[in-house]
């Protein structure tokens, strides 16, 4: 990094903060072994009363990565997982790469179409699941792998919530999934389909050591949300992943080695999760409490009994827990520091948590090719409510008009860039794209923002969600953040939708607190004191609950879609005036 007087933001970093970090010249499987080395009783992970230390979690990794040898795994083949929060997911990354394979991690989401797509645009050869998964799979194979949609797909690893569990609730879950229905019938030792346990037992202890080149040697396989077309698969190097979880621990300063408690409500299989939780953890040997699932009760739970310090998240999950009518009989004291992604914080959400919790709450910023954060705001110094915050260690960024490319000044609102040592290498066999994204070493991100005269930078909107209306250009952003100042609403979500005279016209859907009405009128009343008059929605959707990705990221395309089925008259559904 060069010119360090010409970066604004270094102004304001904490006086504990450096502009730049050393990363280590490992492998991301290595980061593992040495936590385990220096120290192996530490509680790595905790899952439902089963606690597993970084000596016993190093070992089953090792026999993970010593099976998937066995089986045929070579250096650079992809390995999937398909996995909830469990210790199995764990297990299963950090044992693919210690096999040298490159992990794929899958979202247990995924309908068919998506499984199929991810499974052979990857060229994956092994994927690791969960039973109640099976069948999706197993249509995705097709009758047998060579028969199947994906040919490449030699082995399939089976796992169960079970092989989780601590003594007695491992002999108990049987029971409890027999009450909850059938079972799906896997077909264990034919077309390579092996039982997670099995395969565990017969493995070596070892695997051979692999040879791996941090700064080029892809890692990981991390799929875009698809949310602007296909999604494509990001190639994270181990130099970018180790890199970013570096940034993180540079940044949360105050964290202390081998004492956290890090809250896993975020699904691991996605990147925010993954580095913010999983390798971060590993790095400063923290424990991992893993939730399969966002349950709020779940969450409430955990706090209270295994008193987690660090819980990142996403909006939607701080306002969950908010609005629970049984969260205040919960003590959340030992949360103190938190960082909200994936979509923007409202300042009513981050002002109500914080009270609760008596915690730090920050917004930062981040995505899939950046691995994924590049933006936080300060923890315990000055911060800017409203914005991203300031480029981490190590990180460039700047505003640009998007059609020059000629850097914007204070308060221009442009397209961000990204510049550092966490961004991808480029896109899965997708060279034109990957020339599209990086350009000169910067990282097209596709979103709108704005920096200050402090450094200080916000997000405006993503260029693709831009309303144009009457020639007006208006960012949902906005318009969604004065409805969630209003103390009637919990969620709200703002999309165009097509408008013979205007072009577009601005649509909200709402989701109210529990037993408040308001109506669509009082909505636009208060709207209209706070809005321009074009920004101001002219149709309003009351809704019990909007769609929401894993990680509570609103899915507004979904919205879009919807939109275009009642307009073609296959939907009822429709808004009310305001």
């Amino acid at each position: 990094m060069n010119q360090p007087q010409a970066w604004p933001w270094l102004r304001n970093y904490p006086g504990e903060v450096a502009p730049d970090v050393a990363i280590p010249n490992i492998a991301l499987g290595d980061m593992l072994i040495q936590t385990a080395a220096k120290h192996p009783a530490k509680e790595a992970l905790f899952f439902f009363g089963k606690r597993i230390s970084y000596k016993e979690l190093l070992a089953a990794a090792q026999r993970m990565a010593a099976g998937l040898q066995a089986a045929g795994a070579a250096k650079g083949d992809r390995v999937a997982i398909m996995l909830p929060n469990c210790p199995q997911a764990v297990v299963s990354y950090f044992g693919a790469l210690l096999a040298g394979a490159v992990v794929v991690m899958t979202n247990p989401l995924y309908v068919e179409r998506e499984l199929e797509h991810q499974l052979r645009d990857s060229g994956a050869a092994v994927i690791v699941t969960l039973d109640v998964l099976y069948p999706r799979l197993a249509r995705v194979r097709g009758e047998s792998p060579e028969a199947g949609p994906v040919p490449g797909l030699r082995r399939v690893i089976v796992t169960s919530i079970q092989d989780g569990l601590p003594f007695p609730k491992n002999l108990l879950y049987p029971i409890k999934q027999r009450r909850a229905g059938p079972q799906p019938l896997i077909p264990y030792g034919k077309d390579g389909v092996t039982r997670y346990a099995s395969f565990m037992a017969k493995a070596s202890k070892l695997p051979a050591h692999v040879e791996t080149a941090p700064e080029t040697d892809v890692a990981q396989l991390q799929y875009t949300g698809g949310t602007t077309g296909t999604a494509k698969g990001v190639m994270l190097t181990h130099r970018s992943l180790i890199a970013n979880a570096v940034q993180c621990e540079a940044w949360f300063y105050r964290m202390r080695e081998g004492k956290e408690r890090f809250l896993a409500a975020l699904p691991l299989f996605h990147v925010f999760g993954l580095t913010v939780i999983m390798n971060l953890s590993v790095l400063k040997a923290s424990s991992i409490v893993l939730l399969p699932r966002f349950e709020i009760e779940n969450v409430l739970k955990a706090i209270r009994d295994e008193k987690p310090t660090v819980f990142p998240g996403a909006p939607t999950m701080y306002v969950a827990l908010l609005n629970h009518p049984d969260a205040k009989k919960y003590d959340l004291s030992s949360v103190k520091a938190c960082i909200s992604g994936s979509a923007p914080l409202p300042l009513e959400v981050q002002t109500r948590f914080e009270a609760v919790t008596g915690g730090r709450l920050i917004e930062g910023y981040g995505l899939t090719e950046a691995a994924p954060v590049t933006h936080a705001n300060p923890l315990w110094t000055k911060r800017k409510i409203g914005t991203i915050g300031l480029p981490l260690p190590g990180t460039l960024a700047k505003v640009v008009d998007p059609a020059t490319g000629e850097e914007l000044p204070a308060g221009g609102v442009g397209e961000l860039l990204v510049k550092g040592p966490q961004v991808m290498k480029g896109y899965w066999n997708r060279p034109e794209a990957t020339a599209e994204a990086l350009r000169d070493g910067w990282l097209h991100t596709g979103d709108l923002a704005s920096v200050d005269a402090d450094g200080f930078f916000t997000i405006v909107d993503r260029i693709k969600d831009i309303i144009i209306a009457g020639g007006f250009n208006i960012y949902p952003r906005e318009v969604e953040e004065v409805l969630y100042e209003h103390p009637a609403v919990r969620e709200a979500a703002v999309i165009g939708v097509k408008d013979e005279y205007r072009g577009e016209t601005v649509k909200a859907f709402v989701v109210l607190r529990k037993d408040v009405t308001v109506s669509a009128m009082q909505l636009d009343r208060w709207c209209r004191e706070r809005l321009a008059v074009f920004k101001v929605p002219h149709l309003y959707e009351f809704r019990d609950e909007l769609p929401m990705s894993m990680i509570g990221k609103v899915l507004r395309r979904k919205l879009q879609e919807d939109e275009e089925l009642a307009a073609a008259g296959n939907d009822e559904g429709g808004g009310h005036e305001g």
